[in-house]
């Protein structure tokens, strides 16, 4: 496969799919949509774009439902704000406010029901350009930290070719909580070759301890697969069946297994630690959040 020009991002375009309900976060997501809850003050969802456009990508497509238009207004420009909030002599909430319009071109792609995760990428087909060979899938619930795991995606692309999915090397007695890749050895520790997955094996069935998390750079032969797969429980079009479809066919993909952290903004419990993480990392806020939950947990 031929290399990127130099300086140019080997994908353009990231799908974040955003159209669910937020069920777990109830009743909160009546009116706000689970996508917006701050991390500390930033809403995963701008974390995940911020994220996107770091590894080159130039369009964000958010795959939403009706309804849910609160998700892209928060991209929209907040000039009026930004005026409202210089006059008051207020620069640095200014840069912050202005900071996700100015990350990255967001358009909205509708998905009318949910039929599952490759449903949602389905959808964003026509918004991705026919010159784009690849395009990235963020999943706005996960937060893989360090950021950086698509730049690494993109370089294995462009070495094999085909698909790319990202991987946590989790312990076995967790793993009957993931999908589960089948995998061989490439000679770089990092990367591995699949050759299936499994929905939460039991752990003495799991063919490895190489979890799936929520990022995928995607060869556009997703979306032939997509069209050719059948739906599963509840009438779901699943991303992985159309991913094992694609291997079945000799269709080349790889996982880059990330060394860092991850937090699930997708559940109440692992939104607490994210936002627990991130503030106890914040010079201002940190140190006061440090010596109270000290004090709490000694009560």
């Amino acid at each position: 496969m031929s290399e990127a020009a130099p300086g140019k991002s080997p994908f353009r375009s990231a799908v974040v799919p955003a159209a669910g309900l937020g069920t777990r976060f109830l009743p909160t997501t009546k009116a706000v949509p689970k996508e917006l809850l701050p991390v500390i003050d930033t809403p995963g969802i701008e974390l995940v774009a911020a994220e996107a456009a770091e590894a080159g990508a130039e369009q964000l497509l958010i795959v939403s439902s009706p309804g849910k238009d609160a998700v892209a207004a928060y991209f929209a420009d907040s000039s009026e704000l930004e005026k409202e909030l210089a006059s008051r002599g207020k620069e640095d909430m200014v840069a912050k406010v202005r900071r996700a319009h100015e990350l990255i071109a967001v358009q909205t792609v509708t998905q009318d029901e949910a039929r599952g995760l490759g449903h949602a990428v389905g959808c964003a087909r026509d918004a991705i350009g026919p010159d784009e060979q690849a395009f990235a899938v963020l999943l706005p619930d996960d937060l893989v930290l360090p950021t950086g795991v698509l730049t690494k995606m993109a370089e294995v692309r462009e070495r094999f070719g085909g698909s790319v999915l990202c991987a946590f090397d989790v312990p076995r007695e967790e793993i009957s909580a993931y999908g589960v890749f089948e995998v061989d050895d490439t000679g770089d520790p990092d990367v591995k070759r699949v050759h299936g997955m499994v929905e939460k094996p039991a752990p003495e069935e799991a063919p490895s301890t190489y979890a799936a998390a929520g990022r995928y750079l995607l060869d556009r032969a997703v979306f032939d697969a997509i069209d050719r797969i059948e739906p599963g429980a509840g009438g779901e079009l699943q991303l992985t069946d159309a991913i094992a479809l694609l291997i079945g066919e000799g269709h080349p993909v790889h996982v880059v297994v990330h060394r860092g952290g991850r937090h699930d903004l997708g559940n109440p419990a692992g939104f607490v630690r994210a936002f627990v993480d991130f503030a106890l990392d914040d010079p201002e806020i940190g140190p006061d959040l440090r010596a109270w939950l000290a004090a709490r947990l000694e009560d």
